[in-house]
């Protein structure tokens, strides 16, 4: 094991130890590029001086999350699979009086706007509770805010039309100097909290939970732990909705799910997984 390796074991028992964060779990070179980027970040020699901060200047910790966090994402990212929901479980979340969706990394909060567009097209949003998650809590106040850069409106209005969206994306928000900003109806039934995956235990009893590409930066270990999360906290023949580069054939708990459409990574709860 060289130098570096055993700085960044140090620096996973020091976020631990200190303040409770466990990255064990992480897949080991995504971790490291990250650490690696801190020290970039804040212009430090090495990861034995980040050490040094995380364990002696509480105020530094926020920044360590942020930078460990990976808040990608965009409006309706993956059209076929926000079209998939709207026309395929839609549909059956129709027939409960309520609905409560899990979406659990929501980073900036994209997906959550997105869903909140979809769901009210379908006539569903007021009858349903969207708890909006992640560990980050920089990424949750920008997810609060719904305020995005204007470059990305094109793309994403391209998007919401692939995803089957019935209007038009510039109904739902209001742009000034470079930035749009969401309608602040869209999040009235959402509710944002920070919750920890590798740590924290069941969030909330859910008809419908997406995760989508979080599970890639996690071990197989806590993907698997993960998952069974998710299986504890949905409701019988609930829907998982993972990321379409996530692949959870060979998770010991991916025997609880079946596959409602393998290739966009939606599965329902139930049933031994298809391959």
């Amino acid at each position: 094991m060289d130098i570096e390796d055993i700085e960044i074991e140090l620096f996973v028992r020091a976020m631990q130890l200190r303040h409770g964060y466990d990255f064990s779990g992480y897949a080991p070179a995504s971790l490291k590029r990250r650490v690696q980027q801190l020290v970039r970040t804040h212009d430090m020699k090495d990861i034995s001086e980040l050490n040094r901060h995380v364990l002696h200047e509480d105020g530094f910790l926020a920044r360590v999350i942020e930078g460990l966090s990976v808040p990608v994402s965009e409006m309706f990212r993956d059209p076929k699979v926000f079209r998939a929901l709207r026309d395929t479980v839609f549909p059956v979340l129709a027939s409960y009086p309520q609905i409560n969706i899990w979406q659990a990394g929501c980073a900036h909060g994209q997906e959550i706007y997105s869903l909140a567009i979809l769901l009210e097209e379908a006539g569903l949003y007021e009858r349903s509770q969207i708890y909006a998650t992640d560990f980050n809590d920089a990424a949750l106040a920008l997810a609060q805010e719904g305020i995005y850069a204007t470059r990305d409106a094109r793309d994403w209005s391209r998007n919401y039309q692939e995803a089957g969206g019935a209007r038009s994306l510039s109904d739902y928000y209001s742009a000034r100097y470079d930035f749009i900003k969401l309608d602040h109806r869209l999040r009235r039934n959402v509710t944002f909290a920070n919750h920890n995956l590798v740590t924290d235990d069941v969030f909330c009893e859910a008809h419908l939970i997406l995760c989508r590409n979080v599970l890639i930066y996690f071990s197989n270990p806590l993907q698997d732990r993960t998952l069974g999360l998710f299986r504890d906290s949905l409701v019988r023949d609930g829907f998982l909705c993972l990321g379409t580069r996530e692949n959870i054939d060979f998770a010991p708990s991916a025997i609880d799910f079946s596959a409602v459409d393998s290739s966009l990574r939606i599965y329902r709860l139930g049933g031994r997984l298809a391959k």
